[in-house]
C-alpha cells in the first residue's frame, strides 16, 4: 500500500481542488500534510524539504519566467485599447459580402488575438461580447455561432507567443535535462521556448485553415446557417474599406512580426521580445487614444494579479513535485508507464489521456506545472522530441478546454452569452471544432516534423 501513497496524494489534490480550495494551497498544503504522515510512519525523509529554498531561489531568478509578465502585460493592454472590437469590425466589412464570412472572420480575429494576448479566458470573453450579438443578429446558427467563438478563443493555447507555451517551454526544459542526465548523458542538449514557438507556429496555422474550411463548408451546404451581410449594411466604398483595413490591421500584425520576428531572426530571446511585445502594446494603445493613468494603472493592478497567481501555483507545484519524489513516485509512474504494452505509443497515449481529462478540473498552468514535471522526464527517456511532445500537450489541453461538459471555454461563453443561448447549442456548436482538433492531435501523431520541420530549420535542431 505504501508505494501507491504518490498516487494517493495525486487524487486527494484533485478532491481538495474540486471543493475550491485555491490551487496553490491547496498543492502545497496536500503535500504538506502527506509529508507529515510519511515521517510519522517512516514512509517519508524530510531532507527532501530541504532542497525547498533552492527550488524557490530556482524559480525568482529564472529569466526565461520573465516573459510571463511581460507577455500578461501586453495581452491586458491590448485588451483594453478596443483592438479587439476594431478588428472585428473590420473583419466583418471585409468578409461579410460572402456566406460564413462572420465566422471566418471570427477565426481569423481569435488568431490575431491569440498571437497578441496569448490570453484564451480573455479572448472568448472578449469575442463573446462583440461578436456574438452581432452574429445572432445576422440570423446565423446559434450553435454555429458559439463554437466558433470559443474555438476561435482557444487559440491562444498554440498560437504563439503563448504564456502557455513560455511556461511549458521552461518545464520542458527542465524535463529534457533530467531525462538526459537519467540516460547517463552529462552533455544534455537543451530546449528552448523560442523552439516551442516555432514548433507551434504551423499546427496553429493549420488549425485555422481547418476551422475555415469547416465554416466554408457549413456555408456551402446550410447557406441559411451563415447569411452573407446585407448590401446595404456594407462599406460601399472599396477605397474607404481597404483604407480601414491597412488603419486597423497594420498595428497588431506589426507587434506580432516584432514579437515573433525578432524570436525567429535570432534578434532576441523570448523574454526580450515580451518587452519588446509590451511597449509595442503601450504604442498601439497610446495610437488608438485609450492610454491614459487610469487605464495604465488597471492594466498593472490586473497584470499584477495573474502574474502573482502564476508564481504562487509554481511555488505550491515546486512543493508537491519534492514531496511526490521523497514518496518515490516519479519511479512509481515509470514503472508504470514502462510496463504498458504497446511501448512508447501506449505511454503517450495514456499520458495524454490523463492529461485531457485533468483538463475538465485544473487550468493549464497546474497541469503544466504538477503533471509534466513528473511525466515529461519519462517520456523524453523514451526518446520522443521534446518540441513535438510540447506542441501535442497543449494542443490536447486545447481540445480539453473546449469539450462539454467542463471545457473552461464554454463556461467562458456561457458567463457572457446572451439567454436565448442554451448550453445545449454551445456544446453541439464547438463538437464538429473538437473533432478538428482531435484530427490535428492525429495528423501530428503521424507526421511530427508538421512541429519540428520549422525549429530545426530556425535554430538548427537535430
Amino acid at each position: 500500500m505504501a508505494e501507491f501513497l504518490p498516487l494517493l496524494m495525486f487524487l486527494c489534490v484533485c478532491l481538495v481542488l474540486l471543493l475550491g480550495y485555491p490551487v496553490a494551497f491547496s498543492l502545497a498544503g496536500t503535500a504538506l500534510a502527506f509529508a507529515w504522515v510519511g515521517g510519522m510512519t517512516g514512509h517519508f525523509d524530510a531532507v527532501f524539504l530541504q532542497a525547498l529554498p533552492n527550488r524557490l531561489y530556482g524559480i525568482m531568478t529564472n529569466q526565461t519566467l520573465i516573459a510571463v509578465p511581460l507577455f500578461v502585460f501586453m495581452g491586458v493592454m491590448l485588451e483594453r485599447s478596443r483592438v479587439a472590437e476594431n478588428l472585428l469590425d473590420t473583419m466583418a466589412s471585409l468578409f461579410g459580402a460572402v456566406r460564413g464570412g462572420l465566422g471566418i472572420s471570427v477565426t481569423l480575429v481569435g488568431m490575431l488575438l491569440a498571437a497578441s494576448t496569448g490570453i484564451v479566458g480573455a479572448t472568448v470573453v472578449t469575442m463573446g461580447l462583440l461578436s456574438l450579438p452581432t452574429m445572432l443578429r445576422r440570423n446565423y446558427d446559434p450553435a454555429l455561432a458559439a463554437g466558433s467563438i470559443c474555438a476561435a478563443g482557444t487559440l491562444g493555447q498554440i498560437i504563439p507567443p503563448s504564456i502557455v507555451l513560455v511556461l511549458l517551454g521552461d518545464v520542458l526544459s527542465s524535463a529534457y535535462q533530467q531525462a538526459q542526465l537519467d540516460m547517463g548523458i552529462f552533455s544534455p542538449d537543451t530546449v528552448s521556448v523560442g523552439d516551442l514557438f516555432m514548433g507551434a507556429l504551423i499546427p496553429g496555422l493549420l488549425l485555422v485553415v481547418l476551422y475555415m474550411l469547416y465554416q466554408a463548408g457549413v456555408a456551402l451546404f446550410r447557406p441559411g446557417a451563415a447569411p452573407a451581410i446585407p448590401l446595404e449594411e456594407r462599406e460601399q466604398s472599396h477605397a474607404a474599406l481597404w483604407g480601414r483595413v491597412i488603419r486597423v490591421l497594420l498595428p497588431p500584425l506589426l507587434l506580432i512580426v516584432a514579437v515573433l520576428g525578432s524570436i525567429l531572426g535570432g534578434f532576441a530571446t523570448p523574454t526580450e521580445a515580451a518587452s519588446v511585445g509590451a511597449m509595442g502594446a503601450i504604442l498601439l494603445a497610446a495610437l488608438q487614444r485609450q492610454l491614459n493613468l487610469a487605464t495604465l494603472r488597471e492594466v498593472m493592478r490586473n497584470t499584477t494579479r495573474v502574474t502573482s497567481m502564476v508564481f504562487l501555483i509554481f511555488i505550491g507545484a515546486a512543493v508537491f513535485s519534492l514531496v511526490f519524489r521523497g514518496f518515490e513516485g516519479d519511479e512509481l509512474v515509470t514503472e508504470l508507464l514502462s510496463d504498458l504494452p504497446g511501448g512508447v505509443f501506449s505511454a503517450v497515449l495514456i499520458v495524454m489521456l490523463i492529461m485531457f481529462l485533468l483538463g475538465f478540473i485544473l487550468d493549464f498552468i497546474e497541469i503544466t506545472f504538477v503533471v509534466v514535471p513528473i511525466v515529461g522526464p519519462i517520456l523524453l527517456a523514451m526518446g520522443l522530441d521534446p518540441v513535438w511532445l510540447g506542441v501535442m500537450i497543449a494542443i490536447n489541453l486545447q481540445t480539453s478546454f473546449l469539450t462539454p461538459p467542463f471545457g473552461f471555454a464554454l463556461f467562458y461563453l456561457r458567463g457572457v452569452a446572451p439567454p436565448e443561448i442554451t448550453t445545449g447549442q454551445i456544446y453541439r456548436g464547438v463538437a464538429p471544432f473538437i473533432v478538428i482538433q482531435l484530427l490535428m492531435l492525429g495528423l501530428l501523431a503521424w507526421q511530427p516534423g508538421l512541429a519540428t520541420w520549422l525549429p530545426g530549420v530556425v535554430f538548427d535542431r537535430p
